[in-house]
């Protein structure tokens, strides 16, 4: 987190911000905006999930360039620098065109390939996320071998996008960074910082543009995918006047568009990706159409953690209580009706699937132990499954008759549940490694395999058959979080999340 530097004396009154300059800003900038470091603000610090700052900053972090402090600083002197990088900045950085372009590094010794440099089927790879020291492993999704492994930016999240062909794939960073690996040279590309404090990317369509979705500053980033430069910097301003962040922006593929969730206003988005795209009326701008034409369509509260019905007609989102979901028809921009969806749903981890020839969608919920299976036909409540806690991500696939869930919060974090998608009842409840928290599951190209992660600094992914449930081989990893197979994530595979 903080830069090696060396103290020049202790303090009698601790000072944070002055420690902070003295020690840490060469590393992470003098507005605690970031450098070799991460970004030190509050948007930012949330993600260490329960770690103590201050133990980090006394102790360091182990894999990281983050030294300890503990023998250069009193107790006392620790706090206030945890107090100062804790709290929120004077006003919202600048962070437009001109400071994102400075940022764009293309990697020197990149030269593109005519064919892979490995023999496997590319379309089967596998990405996993290492977030315990900030690494990609790429894995042959037939024997499993690990082709390469890949340095990412810090705290990598969103979920990675790949190009429509599967060749490239782009991943980003809670500060910003967005970095693009080519797959079949096994080479990073470049990377750009489209954003101070980020939330996720969504890849158009024809694979042209890249959409970044900002807390800090309030924009939407639009790249090229090609070389990584800036296409667009939209400010977030509702009708009403009011700045937003933006929560998530997501790819609608049948409508050649993004699809944007506000946090702080009640409207969502929708951004042209064609040259034909609208014309859209606005009340505020005018009409607008042609590549990024921006469509506003206005619902009661803001909405957040979107789910889209197969064919992206419909969008389901959480409301800001957590305790129902709002179905908007994307067609006619308008709210249809609401789902009862106690229990914080997470949307966003939502799958579909035929069902007695039904399409239906199944969401965990955050603060319960149940999943909600819902007929997306007329918005019913098929069933509620309980499970033995709070889950985070849920997952199947087209060829298998099973659903897989986690139970990532609670006591029983280290169980996983297997749901037949039929009955809708629990058919095998695993228990792969007692006391460690097991999450995140993604399929093979064919269903064949189900990679299920133990979520630990000395974690692993688990091979399991995905029809006998049988576990097949386990592949030590640094805490790995996301898995994302190309073919499925390309395909819009039926149970992933998209």
């Amino acid at each position: 987190m903080f830069g090696l530097v060396a103290a020049s004396g202790a303090w009698a009154d601790p000072d944070g911000a002055g420690i902070y300059m003295d020690l840490c800003a060469s590393c992470h900038g003098e507005a605690r905006l970031g450098g070799i470091g991460p970004a030190l603000i509050p948007e930012a610090l949330g993600r260490l999930r329960g770690e103590s700052l201050s133990g980090i900053i006394a102790n360091g972090r182990v894999a990281t360039q983050m030294p300890a402090f503990a023998t250069t600083l009193s107790a006392e002197e620790v706090e206030a620098v945890a107090a100062y990088v804790s709290s929120p900045l004077a006003h919202i950085p600048d962070w437009g065109v001109a400071e994102i372009e400075a940022s764009r590094v293309m990697t020197e010794n990149y030269l593109p390939v005519q064919k892979p440099v490995f023999e496997a089927d590319l379309m089967n790879i596998t990405l996993v996320v290492e977030t315990g020291d900030h690494h990609v492993s790429v894995l042959n999704g037939d024997t499993f071998e690990v082709l390469d492994r890949f340095a990412t930016p810090f705290a990598v999240h969103g979920g990675p996008k790949f190009s429509p062909d599967g060749r490239y794939v782009f991943v980003m960073s809670r500060d910003g960074w967005v970095q693009k690996y080519d797959i079949w040279a096994l080479k990073e590309v470049g990377r750009i910082r489209a954003g101070v404090n980020s939330r996720n990317i969504a890849m158009s369509e024809d694979g042209r543009w890249l959409a970044v979705a900002n807390y800090l500053p309030h924009t939407l980033t639009i790249l090229s995918t090609e070389d990584l430069h800036v296409a667009s910097v939209r400010e977030i301003v509702a009708q009403d006047g009011q700045s937003s962040r933006v929560s998530a922006v997501y790819q609608a593929p049948q409508r050649r568009s993004f699809i944007l969730a506000l946090k702080d206003a009640p409207e969502i988005w929708e951004i042209g990706t064609s040259d034909d795209a609208g014309p859209f009326a606005d009340a505020k701008t005018g009409e607008e159409k042609g590549v990024f034409a921006r469509r506003r369509i206005v619902v009661d509260e803001p909405l957040d953690d979107f789910f889209f019905t197969p064919d992206y007609g419909k969008l389901i989102g959480a409301s800001r209580a957590g305790d129902r979901g709002v179905v908007v028809d994307l067609d006619a921009g308008k709210e249809i009706a609401e789902l009862p969806l106690p229990g914080m749903p997470h949307l966003g981890s939502g799958i579909s699937w035929q069902r007695a020839g039904h399409d239906v969608m199944a969401t965990p919920h955050l603060k319960e132990g149940k999943l909600s299976v819902i007929d997306t036909k007329d918005w019913s409540i098929v069933k509620v499954i309980e499970t033995l806690g709070p889950g985070f991500f849920l997952r199947s696939h087209e060829n298998s008759k099973y659903v897989w869930a986690d139970v990532f919060f609670g006591p029983n974090k280290d169980k996983m549940h297997v749901i037949d998608k039929e009955t809708l009842e629990i058919v095998k409840t695993l228990d792969p490694a007692p006391g460690k928290t097991v999450a995140h599951i993604e399929f093979t190209k064919t269903g064949k395999y189900a990679l299920v992660s133990i979520w630990e600094d000395d974690g692993a992914v688990i091979v399991y058959d995905a029809e006998t449930l049988e576990e097949v081989k386990r592949l030590p990893m640094r805490k790995p979080s996301g898995k994302y197979n190309v073919w499925n994530k390309i395909t819009f595979s039926d149970g992933t999340s998209h």
